[in-house]
């Protein structure tokens, strides 16, 4: 008898995938994609291939870094595009499916809620529609909520399944640390070692009273459901409508004068507006985001006095903020990110 199910979809090194498509001579050998290609440059790994993971390279680490670690990798430029097209191929492949509910998470993963009485047959049927109309591979994770069903896809990577439910959840889960689910990091696991809660059994079983006194009254029992795998049941295929819309640009060399960043803030300033024009909803919060050398990030907000289209304002917005932080060391990153007006009806 058919039941609902949850199936994570999670494409295998997306980015290095596509790019294999174009440059099949590459397979099988370690590739990295970030940046402009260059390791010599500020940038960071957007993907890596199995082969350059096997050396410690990964998502978010630093190109240099990446060098380092895998001399011998080759580094490719992001290309946006071309992502972007594959990526709406693989959603409309898993929308095609009949009564298929599709939560599109990124570029390379989505939820996909159906009722089915065999849900591995289905995972595997899945796989193999997405690689006829892709030539991508996939991996998924088969839960009977969102988060059993996202866990479970790490343990079927390359191109499997896996299964995680309440049957086996903790039997699968119980022993490891609390960093193995998603959405707990380094920060939150220390806290949650310092109230003597290391392994997810032991979050799953911890008293609610306990975890909001030292989290909140609605992060705090979060934790438990996380740990227990719990959460909602099915995907939500409502459209995403974004809140803000912002840009951010890590610079070769250091801005070293408030001269440079007063320009470099016009120019973020002014493709934020493209964005929220598109939107049709004004600006009415301007975030900014700095990084001074080597790595101290700080972000401001402030409100607008009125919802505005301005760059000229939001940009000059965005420089008080910086000036307000007294601080004179070179810059590395600039971010600047529009908050827009909620649209009719809210979000």
């Amino acid at each position: 008898m058919s039941q609902p199910w949850v199936l994570h979809v999670d494409m295998d090194q997306f980015l290095v995938a596509v790019e294999l498509l174009r440059r099949p001579e590459l397979a099988g050998l370690p590739v990295v994609v970030g940046g402009r290609g260059d390791p010599t440059e500020r940038a960071v790994v957007s993907t890596a291939s199995y082969e350059a993971r096997a050396h410690g390279v990964r998502s978010g680490l630093a190109l240099r870094l990446a060098k380092k670690r895998c001399p011998d990798a080759v580094f490719l430029p992001v290309d946006r595009p071309v992502y972007e097209e594959a990526s709406a191929r693989v959603m409309q492949t898993l929308k095609d499916v009949p009564g298929a509910v599709v939560e599109v998470l990124g570029w390379d993963e989505a939820f996909v809620g159906l009722e089915t009485d065999d849900p591995v047959a289905t995972a595997h049927e899945l796989q193999a529609a997405v690689l006829g109309a892709t030539s991508l591979h996939c991996s998924i994770g088969i839960g009977d909520t969102l988060v059993r069903a996202k866990t479970a896809t790490d343990f079927g990577k390359p191109q499997g399944t896996f299964v995680l439910t309440r049957d086996n959840w903790m039997e699968v889960m119980g022993e490891r640390p609390t960093t193995a689910l998603g959405g707990v990091g380094r920060r939150i696991a220390t806290r949650l070692a310092s109230i003597g809660i290391t392994t997810v059994a032991e979050l799953a079983a911890a008293d609610d009273d306990l975890l909001a006194s030292e989290f909140g009254p609605g992060n705090g029992p979060a934790l438990g459901r996380l740990g227990r795998g719990g959460g909602r049941s099915r995907p939500d295929d409502t459209p995403w409508v974004p809140r803000a819309h912002g840009r951010e640009t890590t610079y070769q060399a250091d801005l070293a004068t408030p001269d440079e960043v007063r320009e470099a803030l016009g120019e973020l300033a002014v493709r934020v507006v493209e964005d929220v024009r598109a939107e049709d909803r004004p600006v009415q919060r301007v975030f900014l985001k700095v990084r001074f050398a080597p790595f101290f990030t700080f972000t401001k907000v402030r409100k607008l006095a009125e919802p505005t289209y301005d760059a000229a304002l939001i940009a000059r917005t965005a420089y008080d903020l910086y000036t307000a932080l007294d601080d004179s060391r070179p810059v590395r990153l600039l971010g600047v990110r529009g908050e827009m007006v909620p649209p009719a009806g809210g979000y």
